[in-house]
């Protein structure tokens, strides 16, 4: 049992990785059928990517609960939960970023003579999640109760929504993500986020009396109404609503 949550860990990174391989053949294909040829899309590919990187969220959370549950902590669990981590949650959102911006550059009238450097700054998202993760490991002691900057995880699974949002297209906001001036906002706002001394409240709480559970309950309640309504869209207000809970509520560090 000792085992256990670096296993969770691995099976983090494992679906990481399939992820990755998913939205690496997302982009459109020719294909020929009888002699003929013609475009194939590879929405569903990218679909796949974003609901394996849930997954991956799920196995974070539940390595966390089950080194706790357990009282199993060691060096290595806790280097690897962050190698997994970067996979995940900042390689994979990467590669998302990276296909949406190349998609978006391909649709416009001039896409031959748009330079692959243009689709460069999706990859910085990993970097800076790297450098939050490795600022969390030397300072991690000082986070019991909030982490300073966006957790990585939440950044992912903001990203891992945007394929879904594009299969649904709810409101149109599928179109919006097209735009790539609008992709490089997403992309410094998310960096800037990770590595900024914004107090984020942790998803489960240092005690479960309402003066210190309050800000999950009214995210977990709002975004639960708004789903029936928002449906995928409901990601976005969760995310925004996330970062507005952390800036009113502010806890001392335990």
């Amino acid at each position: 049992m000792k085992h256990l949550p670096n296993l969770l860990t691995l099976a983090n990174l494992f679906c990481g990785c399939i992820a990755i391989a998913f939205i690496l053949s997302s982009q459109p294909f020719l294909s020929g059928f009888n002699g003929v040829e013609y475009w194939v899309t590879g929405t569903e590919q990218a679909y796949w990517g974003s609901v394996f990187i849930l997954a991956a969220a799920v196995c974070d959370l539940l390595d966390g609960f089950t080194a706790r549950a357990l009282n199993v902590f060691s060096p290595i669990g806790k280097d690897l939960d962050s190698l997994a981590d970067l996979v995940s949650f900042g390689v994979a959102p990467s590669m998302i970023l990276f296909k949406m911006l190349w998609a978006a550059y391909m649709a416009n009238p001039d896409a031959m003579d748009v330079s692959m450097l243009a689709t460069a700054p999706a990859f910085l998202l990993a970097c800076f999640g790297a450098l939050r993760l490795a600022r969390f490991n030397q300072t991690s002691n000082e986070q019991k109760t909030v982490f300073r900057g966006m957790p990585i995880p939440a950044v992912g699974m903001f990203v891992a929504s945007f394929p879904l949002i594009n299969w649904y297209n709810p409101f149109n906001i599928g179109f919006y993500l097209q735009n790539t001036w609008i992709l490089y906002a997403v992309i410094a706002a998310l960096c800037w986020l990770m590595v900024s001394k914004i107090s984020f409240f942790k998803l489960i709480p240092a005690k479960w009396r309402l003066a210190y559970s309050w800000p999950q309950l009214v995210l977990v309640l709002v975004t639960l109404a708004a789903l029936p309504f928002l449906k995928i869209a409901a990601v976005l207000l969760a995310f925004v609503l996330y970062i507005t809970l952390s800036i009113i509520y502010q806890p001392k560090e335990a």
